[in-house]
């Protein structure tokens, strides 16, 4: 008090300061209220920031949207002639029924306010929209409800210089596109879609009364909201627009215009919000793809598989034109995961390109003999015994049985000619990037498919099949430039490995006649099932597209009751009958270097036929070596077997058969310097512990072959 005293005491002895402070008042005044710069309507429609980025296919239609920005939910600005009319007029009724009138501020509005508050009485808002979305594009104005004198007048400052520079239509179409509607959805495009899955121009008379009835209190409960929409629209029974109300206000609803087509891609390829990523998928075939696998998984039922991915390629240009990293709504434990890019043992699916480039080598033709017959190779790790996938074997079989049929005992002899390095490389030139490691670490194993590969490498190999022998990176992006086409199997390799995956007759010593591969035109296909069930493929093509299927579980436990031909391959076929509808597809014609001719084959699997052979590689009879014809050898122990005695089985059960093959007369077996007589006996052996080596020796005494084996 004694400050203020002499304040005045001090303005008597100076009666021009007052004067001063008259005069200053006004310009404080003004300084005091001076709202924030406001942006123009260009500026702020610019700056606007969807919340979420957008998935297209190659035509521009939506394949998947995914939230990149957690903090509030926006989609594109609307603009106002994109907007229901009666929500415009719905929102102009509740909010700011003069509008069309002030020049931002209602005047009579505000003196309603102040006299209703001066009396004791409730006052009305008196923030018109104008005043609203200055404080949406300024927050520190104190916000649309900012009650301080400071803020009100900052407020009406602000709206007086947005309507000096903007129309009232971008006023109305900034304020419908700014105002926050319920939770964290801001904007009439997001509310639309999130309250009633509808596009904001396709929003009926109650959805618009809904809206507009939200916007003073946006959290409100249902009843409320419906109230005060009914007053609005003066409708007297309120219990429709009450039951209304209530599914707006309840559990989320998904998007409208989100097809959710691609969620595992749209997850690697959208990172910022607002953006949208053309791709080179078809949406067409992007849902036929997925309904087939989703109709399988269906089919299969949790308890045996629960995870698949499909990816489907153009032949012709190296488009992906589907990609389907899983499926969600079924039975998976893991939906989020990408498995058509997820690394896997690729199981029999190596098979085509082993053989390819057997025969491209000239090592084999399609009619040469490979015996399957049980064999056992000595490796670093220990022995290594190959079987076929039924635990059979179909004794001499021609190259094309043996790869049309899956048999494993002779991808493991073709192997053993090839060489594992060259096979290695061979894969990575096909664009099978995991198989970092050389040779030796993959050892035989690798003509059964103990690499492991992704769904779309898979993809991108065969469709280099297709095209001739010639690998091209596939595209994803629309934008992607082509990639650079180099030549990775001989054209006329490629298109003898294409015709034996194609042939049903070939296929049927393992899959029968009638099987899911089996399609009423040209397709080439190979399954493969990799180690303990894990994982199930189908791949294969025709003249126009490539189809790569993987089915099993995400989580990598195995499948159950799920073979080559009941997993993956349904799915193959479903597409690519699909894809072929009205327009079958036919067999690539036969390039240069490939010639014809009829043969006899004078083995188990095959009747006399006509054979594709390289150039100068034809011949017209294959036979079987005789036993006569083959070298002498000791087929079982293989040397450096180990045998381990148990103590609680009888040891008369414990002996070991001693196999040769080859044998023609006069061999004989030594143990340890023993002699065990014949050698076509095939004797029964129960050695001492310890080390022993094992000789065949011929007639004149001359060691032949040898096998060293230790028993514990």
């Amino acid at each position: 008090m004694a400050h203020i005293r002499a304040a005045f005491a001090w303005l008597r002895r100076n009666p021009f300061a007052w004067v001063a402070a008259l005069l200053l008042l006004p310009v404080a005044a003004s300084i005091w209220s001076l709202p924030p710069a406001m942006p123009g309507y260009a500026t702020t429609r610019a700056s606007w920031r969807p919340s979420e980025a957008w998935l297209r296919d190659r035509e521009g239609r939506l394949l998947e949207t995914v939230r990149i920005d957690f903090r509030v939910r926006r989609l594109d600005w609307v603009p106002l002639d994109h907007i229901a009319p009666a929500l415009r007029a719905d929102v102009i009724a509740s909010e700011d029924r003069r509008f069309a009138d002030h020049g931002g501020v209602d005047w009579r509005g505000l003196g309603g306010s102040a006299w209703a508050a001066l009396h004791g009485h409730a006052a009305r808002g008196a923030s018109t929209l104008t005043m609203q979305l200055a404080g949406f594009l300024a927050p520190e104005l104190g916000g649309p409800g900012a009650r301080t004198l400071r803020d009100k007048l900052r407020q009406i400052r602000a709206a007086r210089a947005i309507e000096a520079r903007w129309s009232k239509d971008q006023i109305l179409e900034a304020y419908l596109n700014l105002a926050s509607f319920r939770g964290e959805t801001q904007g009439i495009g997001a509310a639309a879609r999130a309250l009633f899955g509808k596009a904001p121009d396709a929003l009926g008379t109650d959805d618009a009364l809904l809206l507009a009835a939200l916007l003073p209190s946006p959290q409100a409960d249902a009843p409320e909201v419906a109230r005060r929409a009914c007053r609005l629209g003066r409708i007297a029974d309120c219990n429709a627009m009450i039951a209304e109300a209530e599914a707006m206000t309840g559990p989320g609803r998904r998007l409208a215009d989100d097809p959710g087509l691609a969620p595992q891609l749209a997850a690697d390829l959208l990172r910022t919000p607002g953006e949208t990523v053309t791709t080179t998928l078809d949406r067409g075939v992007q849902a036929l793809a997925t309904g087939a696998l989703r109709r399988q998984l269906l089919g299969l039922g949790g308890d045996r598989a629960r995870d698949g991915a499909v990816v489907v390629v153009d032949n012709a240009t190296g488009d992906v034109l589907a990609y389907v990293g899983g499926v969600s709504g079924g039975n998976s434990t893991a939906p989020s995961v990408d498995n058509a890019d997820a690394y896997r043992q690729a199981g029999s699916t190596l098979k085509p390109f082993l053989y390819g480039q057997a025969i491209e080598r000239g090592f084999l033709t399609p009619a040469s003999i490979l015996d399957d017959s049980p064999v056992q190779l000595d490796t670093a790790s220990g022995l290594y015994v190959p079987r076929d996938y039924d635990h059979d074997f179909k004794g001499p079989v021609s190259v094309r049985t043996a790869l049309a049929g899956s048999l494993n005992v002779p991808a493991v002899r073709t192997l053993l000619l090839d060489g594992v390095e060259d096979f290695r490389d061979q894969l990575w030139d096909m664009g099978y990037r995991g198989l970092t490691e050389d040779g030796d670490y993959y050892g035989y194993s690798l003509a059964l498919g103990s690499a492991e590969v992704t769904l779309l490498e898979q993809a991108a190999a065969y469709r280099a099949i297709a095209a001739g022998g010639r690998y091209r990176a596939l595209r994803l992006r629309a934008d992607d430039p082509p990639g650079e086409t180099h030549a990775v199997m001989a054209p006329a390799a490629a298109w003898i490995v294409a015709d034996m995956m194609s042939d049903p007759d070939a296929r049927a010593v393992t899959f029968g006649v009638d099987s899911a591969l089996r399609l009423p035109f040209w397709a080439a296909a190979k399954t493969g099932t990799s180690k303990a069930m894990r994982d199930n493929w189908c791949v294969g093509f025709s003249d126009r597209f490539t189809v790569a299927v993987w089915v099993g579980n995400a989580e990598g436990d195995s499948m159950t009751r799920v073979s080559g031909t009941s997993g993956a391959a349904p799915v193959w076929r479903e597409v690519m009958l699909a894809l072929h509808r009205g327009r079958p597809g036919g067999q690539p014609p036969r390039p240069a270097g490939v010639e014809q001719r009829p043969i006899r084959v004078a083995a188990g699997d095959a009747a006399p036929r006509r054979e594709y052979f390289l150039g100068h590689t034809g011949q017209s009879a294959m036979i079987a070596a005789p036993a006569a014809a083959r070298r002498p050898h000791i087929v079982n122990p293989v040397s450096g077997a180990v045998y381990a005695l148990d103590p609680d089985i009888p040891l008369a059960r414990q002996r070991i058969r001693i196999a040769t093959v080859g044998v023609v007369s006069g061999e004989h077996l030594r143990l340890d310097r023993k002699d065990l007589g014949a050698a076509d006996a095939s004797p029964m052996l129960l050695p001492a512990p310890g080390p022993h080596r094992l000789a065949l020796v011929d007639s004149a005494g001359k060691v032949i072959d040898r096998a060293l084996f230790t028993v514990h």
